[in-house]
C-alpha cells in the first residue's frame, strides 16, 4: 500500500526593521518561552526583546512574552506566519544576537537555531497533512564578489571600530 500525500511549499518572508535582528529556531516544550526570556533578560539591562514560540501538540498556541510590546507583535506574527511546530522567534534591539547566541542555544529545550541576521529573511515551508516543518532559510542575498585586500582591511577596521576587536 503507498501512501502518497500532497506536499505544499511555500516561501514566507519575515518583516525585519532597521535596527532589529532575528533569532529563528526550533526549540521542544511549552516553558520556552519563559527559558527564553530569562536568558535574554539577564545577559543585558538595555536589550529589548520579543518572543514567540509556536506549540506543537494540546492547544496549539503561539506563546509569546518580551520587554517590548512592538517587538512581540513583530515576534507573534512572523511566528504566525511561518507556523511551523516548535519553531520560535526572537526579535531583538539595542543588541545584536552574536552576545545572545550562546544563551539561547544553551537553553535546554532548544534544539537548534536557524539563523540570526539583521538582513532580509525567508524560510522555506513545507506543509504536509499533519503540519508544516521548515525546510531552510534565505538570510539575505547572494555574494557579489570575493573579498579584496582592501576589503578585509575595511571590515577589519570596522570591527576595530565597533569595539569587537582590539
Amino acid at each position: 500500500m503507498t501512501n502518497e500525500q500532497i506536499l505544499k511549499t511555500k516561501t514566507v518572508r519575515v518583516d525585519i526593521s532597521d535596527g532589529e535582528n532575528v533569532v529563528f529556531g526550533q526549540a521542544h516544550f511549552i516553558k520556552t518561552v519563559e527559558d527564553l526570556y530569562e536568558a535574554l533578560a539577564t545577559a543585558s539591562p538595555t536589550l529589548k526583546f520579543g518572543i514567540a514560540f509556536c506549540e506543537a501538540s494540546g492547544k496549539r498556541l503561539i506563546r509569546h512574552d518580551g520587554n517590548d510590546a512592538a517587538l512581540i507583535e513583530k515576534a507573534t506574527q512572523a511566528a504566525y506566519g511561518v507556523g511551523c511546530g516548535h519553531t520560535f522567534f526572537i526579535y531583538m534591539k539595542d543588541g545584536f544576537p552574536v552576545n545572545v547566541l550562546n544563551r539561547i542555544k544553551e537553553v535546554q529545550e532548544v534544539c537548534g537555531v536557524f539563523c540570526a541576521t539583521a538582513n532580509q529573511l525567508q524560510v522555506i515551508v513545507l506543509e504536509t497533512e499533519l503540519g508544516r516543518g521548515v525546510m531552510g532559510v534565505i538570510d539575505g542575498e547572494s555574494p557579489a564578489g570575493i573579498e579584496t585586500a582592501e576589503d578585509r582591511n575595511e571590515r577589519r577596521d570596522f570591527l576595530r571600530k565597533i569595539g569587537y576587536k582590539r
